[in-house]
């Protein structure tokens, strides 16, 4: 077959062909299958609207307050893709973190993910009371990840700031079939950094809506843009539009 004839055919609408799209470094990622759905990025946000205008190939629902099911229930609801939730482990820990991934697993997650600071016995406690995979988050190159895997924890998830790629690395070195997410940072070289040092998928944190926003309306000001927003308008619709303004 020719290159044209691999290429991937693109459908899409006339109102969502601007979604948010994942950088391109992420496809570089081996990815990692999860009941045969192959995970390559994951958007790390609550936005709804976000989740569900891009081509990440899960969500990454981790969040800075106590985990609760609305939350939870509503961004599985909404999203097109897998959603990963988190369920606590710092702030939030022992039986009520338990609970928390009893839920999500029932309102339909993927996989739940778990803090840095939650104990191996808490750890060990969510694995045997759930039977969809645990994610368990790293921030430092001192931890201790056989133990971590013993007490249930199927993936790893790097989250250490400018030093994520060297924990990677390092973890990859003692533990070379070990599904790891992490953290790629803003830039593809950032990204292929951390693919290159191990990483089988990566979260994305994506612009907010103001500054998608701010860049839509910076367009909309053109005035040839605005132009041809007029004209794409056919004239029965503009003339409808015309009634209901004069009601």
């Amino acid at each position: 077959m020719t290159e044209e004839q691999l290429t991937t055919p693109q459908v899409g609408s006339k109102l969502r062909h601007q979604i948010l799209r994942m950088p391109a470094a992420v496809k570089e990622a081996t990815g990692i299958s999860i009941y045969g759905r192959v995970i390559r990025s994951l958007i790390f946000s609550t936005d709804l609207a976000i989740i569900k205008n891009c081509d990440a190939d899960a969500v990454f629902a981790v969040y800075p307050f106590t985990p609760q099911q609305a939350i939870s229930r509503a961004i599985i609801e909404a999203a097109d893709v897998p959603v990963f939730c988190g369920c606590g482990g710092g702030t939030t820990k022992g039986v009520r973190t338990v609970s928390l991934a009893k839920d999500v697993e029932s309102q339909g997650a993927l996989a739940v993910v778990l803090n840095a600071p939650i104990t191996n016995l808490n750890l060990r406690t969510v694995t045997q009371n759930i039977d969809i995979p645990t994610v368990i988050t790293v921030v430092s190159p001192d931890t201790d990840i056989d133990a971590r895997i013993r007490n249930g924890a199927a993936m790893i998830n790097v989250a250490g700031g400018k030093n994520t790629a060297a924990i990677v690395a390092k973890i990859r070195q003692n533990h070379p079939n070990l599904p790891i997410i992490a953290s790629g940072g803003k830039t593809e070289e950032s990204i292929q950094e951390t693919i290159k040092a191990g990483a089988n998928a990566i979260t994305y944190t994506p612009p907010t809506s103001a500054e998608l926003f701010s860049s839509m309306m910076d367009t909309y000001r053109d005035p040839a843009v605005k132009q041809k927003l007029g004209i794409s308008i056919p004239r029965r619709i503009q003339n409808n539009l015309k009634k209901h303004l004069h009601k």
